[in-house]
This record gives structure tokens, C-alpha cells and sequence, in this order.
């Protein structure tokens, strides 16, 4: 698919609309919580521990519990929160700019759908609920250029949430630290004995090489 200069950057203001004004991110936040939440949850997974609960609360926060050893795996599923929003963003616009625009689609609507099975609270039912809902109505009444369009604007503004997410954390470890217990970062600290600005040097990584390969996959097309 290719998106000339001018739409990329509809897109790009759509996306920042979604993600940075506090009457949208209220909203859109969520999304990214859930996003954020089933990261920590996927890793555990993948690392052979078993995924109990997510919750996802009216505020943005969430958690994943999950239950295994202590050690790499514990780690490792801690580091998958901050950065899974800029990693699903960035496959969500490579799958558009390669053609895999309905694969992606279904993909993360089973996804979300399956996401029911651990969430325990009742407003995360309702944010699980509502996402699975807009993914059905976007795959069954909307055309394949209305669905790539879609789902461009959301890896987009997946990908500028992380980057506010990333902020925000960094700015718990520089001006709120009576509030490091809610910084995946800190959490890690304890975990591994690892300082903190390691991980949230490695959050930042992750994050900004999303962008960027982001970017380069968009300019691609346009050669």
C-alpha cells in the first residue's frame, strides 16, 4: 500500500489526536493498558509460566499476574509492558504496508477476544468487549482501504502512546519517586538488581527503534 506525504501526515495528526490530548487519551489509554497488560502476559507465556489475571482499571492502570519460578523468566515478562504498544504499533503498519491489512485484522480481533479468558475485573471485561466490538464492525462493514486506514492511524497512534508512556515513566524516576512502585522499571530493580535507567534505557530502545522502523518501512513505499 502507498500513502503519499500528505495522507501519511492526516494520519500522523489523527493519531496524536488520539494519543495526547487528556479527553482523548482517557479513552484511547485504555487500549494501550490493555495492549501494555497482554505484553507482560504473552511474555510470561512464551517464558512457560501461566498467566492468571489481567486487569485493566478506569484509571490506565492494569496489571498481569502470572505464576512460575523466580529469575529469567519473572524478568522477562516484566520488560514487555512499555515496550508491546510500539512493537504491536509497528506490526500493525508494517501489515498494512505489505499487504496483510485483514490478516492483521482477524488476528487481533481473536486476540482480544481470547484476552476475556484472564481478564478478572469487570470494567477490563467491558474494555476487552468494546475493543473486540469495534474490530468486528471495522472487518465486516468496512472496505479493505477504510480497514487499512484504520488500522494505520491505530499502529500509529499505538506507537505515540508509547512514547507518552515512556515519558511518563521517566518522569515517576526523575520528579514523582514516591510513585517508583508503579514503574515497571523500578519493579525490574527489585527483581534483578539491575538499576533502573537500564531498563527504562532498554524501554527507550525498544520504543524509539519502533518509530523509527516505522518511518523507514512508510518511506519505503514511497520509492
Amino acid at each position: 500500500m502507498i500513502v503519499p506525504p500528505v495522507t501519511m501526515a492526516i494520519i500522523v495528526a489523527a493519531a496524536i489526536v488520539l494519543s495526547v490530548p487528556r479527553a482523548t487519551w482517557r479513552w484511547f489509554g485504555l487500549f494501550t493498558t490493555l495492549v501494555h497488560e497482554l505484553g507482560h502476559a504473552f511474555a510470561a507465556a512464551l517464558t512457560g509460566r501461566r498467566v492468571t489475571a489481567i486487569h485493566i482499571r478506569a484509571d490506565q492502570s492494569g496489571s498481569a499476574h502470572s505464576m512460575g519460578r523466580p529469575g529469567f523468566s519473572a524478568v522477562f515478562s516484566g520488560f514487555f509492558g512499555y515496550p508491546t504498544p510500539a512493537l504491536v504499533g509497528l506490526g500493525l503498519v508494517a501489515a498494512v504496508f505489505n499487504g496483510y491489512t485483514s490478516a492483521a485484522l482477524v488476528a487481533g480481533g481473536v486476540i482480544i477476544v481470547l484476552t476475556l479468558i484472564f481478564i478478572r475485573n469487570l470494567f477490563g471485561v467491558l474494555v476487552v468487549v468494546v475493543s473486540a466490538a469495534v474490530s468486528f464492525v471495522l472487518w465486516y462493514f468496512g472496505t479493505l482501504e477504510e480497514q487499512s486506514f484504520a488500522l494505520l492511524a491505530l499502529g500509529v497512534a499505538l506507537l505515540v502512546g508509547a512514547v507518552r508512556g515512556l515519558l511518563t515513566v521517566i518522569s515517576v524516576h526523575i520528579s514523582h519517586r514516591d510513585r517508583l512502585d508503579s514503574s515497571d522499571a523500578y519493579l525490574l530493580y527489585r527483581r534483578s538488581g539491575i538499576p533502573s535507567f537500564v531498563w527504562l534505557a532498554g524501554f527507550s530502545l525498544v520504543i524509539v527503534g519502533s518509530v523509527w522502523a516505522a518511518a523507514v518501512a512508510w518511506l519505503a513505499t514511497q520509492s
